[in-house]
């Protein structure tokens, strides 16, 4: 019980065939590792998913913990569109919250709509979408609960907080899986929104090392001009990876690397030892 399963998972709309258009082959190596991680969450019976997502509510300064009966969204390209909803494990979410506050991280509880039944019902972002498309939808449908790390605070309170997940689902002794759902550097193309940095492919290539020799905490300590160039969105997310590594004895593989237009993406799945 507790986590039996985390991933580092991409949030690309053309890893999902139905939105690609033409750009379904350049991304087959990303959609074939998301693939390999919904297998595994399905061969590990997982009942909860926890998706840490950059793309849902930035709150200044804090942690969100989503707290809603239910999580719905649809994303559209020009291609066609998705649309989801999930139930969300509130108490999980819930022994979440109360942890963190008896250890005083800046964490909050978020609500939306109203505070129970139908309406309660969290937009659902592409970083949660994409993932819980793969991992949720192609199988006995999981529970899920999205938390939204902060930019803001130090990195250490981001594994604290990843340790907490890990410490509430061993104590609800629920089959949990972790998400960071996380899109590296994002300055490959010069024509790309981000222009181009020579740092995105030092960047990515960390990221990759970090993963193959299972040590994401080095990623922690870059600089930080380093990380303003590359322009990732995801160490906040791996963070809290890190902290759930520290608690439960998981091993990773690289299942994919691939980088076809301006960002990096990156499937990795970690699994008892």
């Amino acid at each position: 019980m507790g986590i039996v399963f985390a991933c580092i998972a991409p949030h690309a709309a053309e890893t999902i065939p139905q939105l690609a258009g033409d750009k379904l082959e350049a991304f087959n190596k990303t959609r074939e590792g998301m693939k390999k991680i919904a297998k595994l969450v399905r061969k590990l019976k997982v009942d909860t998913l926890v998706v840490a997502t950059p793309h849902n509510v930035r709150l200044w300064k804090r942690i969100g913990v989503v707290t809603t009966e239910f999580s719905e969204g649809e994303l559209k390209t020009e291609s066609g569109s998705i649309r989801a909803r999930f139930s969300c494990n509130r108490q999980l979410a819930r022994e979440v919250l109360r942890l963190s506050e008896e250890l005083k991280l800046p964490v909050i509880g978020v609500d939306y709509g109203t505070a129970e039944g139908a309406f309660s019902c969290m937009p659902m972002d592409w970083g949660s979408l994409i993932p819980l498309w793969f991992l949720g939808l192609q199988s006995k449908k999981p529970r899920a609960v999205l938390v939204t790390p902060s930019r803001e605070i130090p990195m250490d309170n981001l594994v604290k907080f990843g340790s907490l997940i890990a410490e509430a689902a061993d104590n609800l002794e629920e089959r949990t899986g972790f998400v960071a759902s996380a899109d590296h550097a994002h300055t490959h193309a010069l024509d790309g929104p981000y222009g181009f940095s020579p740092t995105s492919v030092e960047f990515d290539q960390l990221v990759r090392k970090a993963v193959e020799e299972n040590n994401l905490r080095e990623l922690l300590n870059l600089e930080p001009e380093l990380v303003e160039a590359a322009k990732p969105d995801s160490l906040w997310q791996i963070a809290i990876l890190v902290g759930i590594l520290d608690s439960v004895p998981l091993r990773g593989k690289l299942l994919s690397y691939q980088a076809p237009t301006y960002f990096g993406m990156l499937c990795a799945a970690y699994t008892p030892k």
